[in-house]
C-alpha cells in the first residue's frame, strides 16, 4: 500500500472514529435542552410579557460559567487525525456594550466577555491547557426568555500537549473561536445557556509546526445578569 492510500486509510479511519464522539455530544447538548424544558415548563407566570430589553441594557454585566467537550475533526483544515479531544471549564464575565441596535428579529445588543479556560485533553493523551479569550456577544432580544447569541472569539492557551503531536511544536498557542448559542430566562436575572463552537487552535507560524487543531465544541452552563454598573 502507498503512502497516499495509507494516508487516506487513516482519514477514514479518523473519520469513523469522530462521528461517535460528536454524537455524544450531540445528545449531551440534546439532554441539556430537555432538562431546560422540563424544569421551565411548570413555572407559571406570564412568560410572553418577559422583555430581555429590560434586563439586557447597556452596562449591565454577566457573570457564570460553562462546561464543555471538544472534539477534533478533519472536516476543516490539513489535520491528518481527529483524535484530539478535550473538557473545557470556562468562567465568563461580561458588559453589555451598546443598547439595542437595529429592528424587528434581529433586534439586539453587543456584549465583551472576558472568558478563562482550563482544559483537559484526554485524547491522544493526558494534557493541559491554560489560557483566556476575549469573546464579543451579540444577543437577539426579540424572543421573550429566549436569547438566541453569536459570539466570536480570540486568545491564547499554553498546553503541553505539544510538541508531542504532529500539528503543533510550540507550547503556547493561539486561539479563534465562533459560534451560535441560546440562553433561557429561568428568572429574570439568572439563565440557562448552551451553545457550539468551532475552536481553532495554531501557533500562527511561530512553531516549525503548524497544521493547527480544528474541534466542534459544544457546551452548557450558568449566568447571572447584573443590574446596570454604569
Amino acid at each position: 500500500m502507498g503512502r497516499t492510500e495509507q494516508r487516506k486509510e487513516r482519514l477514514r479511519e479518523a473519520t469513523r472514529s469522530e462521528q461517535p464522539r460528536l454524537t455524544q455530544a450531540g445528545l449531551l447538548v440534546a439532554m441539556f435542552l430537555g432538562i431546560v424544558l422540563w424544569t421551565t415548563g411548570g413555572m407559571a407566570g406570564d412568560r410572553s410579557s418577559f422583555d430581555a430589553r429590560e434586563v439586557m441594557r447597556k452596562g449591565a454585566m454577566e457573570l457564570g460559567g460553562a462546561v464543555g467537550y471538544a472534539q477534533g475533526t478533519t472536516a476543516i483544515g490539513a489535520a491528518e487525525s481527529a483524535n484530539r479531544s478535550a473538557v473545557f471549564v470556562m468562567p465568563r464575565a461580561g458588559v453589555i456594550l451598546t443598547e439595542p441596535l437595529g429592528r424587528n428579529w434581529w433586534q439586539g445588543n453587543v456584549e465583551l466577555m472576558i472568558e478563562p479556560v482550563v482544559a483537559r485533553f484526554t485524547k491522544p493523551f493526558a494534557a493541559e491547557a491554560v489560557g483566556g479569550s476575549f469573546v464579543l456577544k451579540y444577543n437577539f432580544l426579540s424572543f421573550g426568555r429566549w436569547m438566541p447569541f453569536w459570539d466570536i472569539g480570540a486568545g491564547m492557551v499554553w498546553t503541553n500537549l505539544a510538541p508531542r503531536i504532529p500539528e503543533q511544536s510550540t507550547q503556547f498557542e493561539f486561539v479563534l473561536e465562533t459560534g451560535p448559542g441560546l440562553q433561557y430566562f429561568v428568572t429574570d436575572r439568572v439563565t440557562w445557556l448552551m451553545g457550539v463552537r468551532l475552536h481553532h487552535i495554531s501557533n500562527s507560524n511561530l512553531g516549525d509546526r503548524n497544521t493547527g487543531i480544528n474541534g466542534v465544541l459544544p457546551y452548557i452552563g450558568l449566568s447571572f445578569l447584573t443590574p446596570r454598573v454604569f
